[in-house]
């Protein structure tokens, strides 16, 4: 029997200035049925969602519900004809209960009876199979009962149109099956499901179709049984994309950073780290696994310098057989301080005695590289700025999860981003921009950022090319330790692999690099080894070329580390 449409768009179009964001769109949504929505990064995905959800209001085109031209100008008209959006990003109040959420904004003539809500809650719950307590308070919950609340909000106010933005992203795989089947209810009691998102596997295992977007239009709508994860990637992007991430066996791989019972407390008083310990070895790469807020970025914001530390050490260990690195300050007497340990070798092995050098020879053998720590030199980052870790002349690079809060800055272009790693090299009161306008050329070229050009503010661009800015730099300052937090969330597929090979590239070198992920597939495939973080402690370390996403997604719902499944710190 043909499915009724619910749903339909005819040439619907959206600029922003001289930017077309979406061309002429025709799609159709059935009654009853799993619609994903793929592009690459900029194709138009979200923009055409949120002008179904009254976010954006169409420059051209028409929008039919179940057959009759509508017009949506704003979220609460879209609430009016049974249209719900389910963002990325909550939209919750934490001090208000559950139920509290659902009916904030819903008008009654009498007052609102919570405990009707709250059954009327737990009918919608129990009809579909979700888990939730609709009096529990928001800050109180997991990122997967915050999610239980945004969609229940939705279907409280009668939608039969739902719309998820990325619904799986911070979810474990025992979470996204759950998800999933209820998805799947949901369907089969008639509900309209659009699903925006990046995983190829979970389009093929829940969707029943799926609409691709390139550059602002529609390629095409297929049948999700007679896809597969090449063909919607060739679609997606023109031409044929090999989805292998390359993982080499590690050679040789030596220990560079030991993090020993770190212990961290946030500015609120909540301990966020407990007693963490862990080894970095270079040559390899080492995912970090773990629900949203589990000390992931806390970790990684403390080995970089930026959090401050209650206990534990953080020791960079930097073998005689390194290869050179230079001292970024222009303090003599900071030279010369370190020069008094004796701690270094020319580019021969031989030691190098500062005693009777002048300035001008100490600052030649500075600033020409050819520095070399003694062998087996190790040294304590615990309490170091990011400037003095640059000044001891350790490589540390850092993508941090907050791309232009702590990443970047928004209002610069993408040559001064690149400066912000070497501004302190040219000479007082001047600064060398030719190497970085050639840095960021190169890093638009060979990561394909859509961008104006080089001096275009990085807020203008999408996040995903922000993404690739940001990624490119760090990697480009050639380190020694990498540490990545989720380098490729907001990435589109293509991109995704294009920086899971740039990692591995980094780990032939013998770079350590720290992945943080939320993608399990994406980490049993690209890394070594899986360090498991819950609520501030590790609850499991795993070879990934044998651990099982089942086995990972328990540890990350643990709250005590087993004693057999103790981590050892080397």
């Amino acid at each position: 029997m043909e499915k009724s449409i619910a749903l339909s768009m005819r040439g619907i179009t959206k600029r922003f200035g001289s930017v077309v964001a979406n061309n002429h769109v025709d799609l159709d949504v059935y009654q009853g049925e799993i619609l994903s929505i793929l592009g690459e990064n900029g194709c138009g995905k979200t923009t055409l969602m949120n002008m179904i959800a009254g976010i954006y209001f169409p420059d051209e085109g028409k929008i039919y519900k179940e057959g009759q031209e509508v017009v949506i100008r704003s979220p609460k008209d879209a609430f009016d004809l049974k249209i719900g959006m389910i963002h990325q990003h909550f939209k919750l109040v934490d001090l208000f209960t559950a139920a509290e959420n659902i009916v904030l904004g819903v008008k009654q003539e009498n007052a609102y009876n919570l405990k009707d809500v709250n059954n009327r809650v737990s009918e919608i719950a129990q009809k579909y199979g979700f888990h939730i307590d609709p009096r529990k308070k928001i800050y109180d919950m997991s990122v997967s009962e915050k999610q239980t609340v945004e969609i229940i909000k939705v279907l409280y106010r009668g939608a039969d149109i739902l719309i998820l933005d990325e619904p799986t992203a911070v979810l474990t795989p025992q979470e996204i099956e759950r998800l999933f089947n209820v998805l799947k209810r949901m369907k089969e009691d008639g509900k309209s499901i659009i699903i925006i998102t990046h995983k190829l596997h979970e389009v093929l295992s829940v969707s029943d179709r799926v609409a691709i977007l390139r550059k602002g239009e529609h390629i095409a709508t297929v049948e999700t049984k007679d896809a597969t994860e090449s063909s919607l990637t060739e679609m997606m992007v023109g031409k044929k994309i090999t989805l292998n991430i390359d993982r080499s066996e590690p050679k040789n791989p030596q220990p560079r950073l030991f993090v020993k019972n770190l212990n961290c407390v946030d500015p609120e008083g909540i301990q966020v780290l407990k007693d963490v310990s862990f080894t970095a070895n270079g040559g390899e790469i080492l995912g970090i696994a773990g629900i949203a807020g589990s000390g992931q970025r806390e970790l990684l914001e403390a080995i970089a310098g930026l959090q401050p530390l209650t206990g534990g050490e953080i020791i960079f260990h930097n073998p005689k057989k390194d290869q050179p690195v230079t001292f970024f300050h222009k303090s003599l007497n900071r030279v010369k301080e370190l020069a008094s340990q004796e701690a270094f070798h020319d580019e021969y092995g031989n030691p190098i005695s500062f005693g009777g050098m002048n300035n001008k020879q100490i600052r030649g053998w500075v600033e020409s590289g050819k520095v070399l720590f003694k062998e087996d030199e190790v040294m304590n980052l615990r309490d170091k700025t990011p400037l003095e870790i640059r000044e001891l002349g350790v490589r540390l690079s850092f993508v941090p999860e907050d791309r232009l809060g702590m990443g970047l800055v928004g209002s610069m272009g993408i040559t001064d981003n690149m400066m912000l790693r070497s501004y302190r090299k040219g000479p007082a009161g001047f600064v060398d921009r030719k190497k970085p306008r050639q840095l960021a050329d190169e890093i638009i070229r060979e990561l394909e950022v859509a961008t104006p050009g080089v001096n275009t503010p990085v807020r203008r661009l999408s996040g995903g090319n922000v993404q690739k800015v940001l990624v490119g730099r760090e990697i480009a300052f050639a380190p020694k330790v990498l540490m990545a937090a989720y380098p490729v969330r907001g990435l589109d597929i293509n991109s995704s692999y294009t920086i899971y090979n740039l990692l591995n590239k980094q780990k032939e070198k013998g770079v350590a690099v720290i992945f943080v992920g939320e993608d399990l597939d994406v980490l049993l495939g690209l890394c070594d080894r899986i360090l498991v973080i819950n609520s501030g402690k590790i609850t499991g370390l795993v070879d990934a070329r044998t651990a099982t996403k089942e086995e990972i997604g328990l540890m990350m719902t643990q709250t005590d580390t087993p004693a057999k499944e103790a981590v050892p710190c080397v």
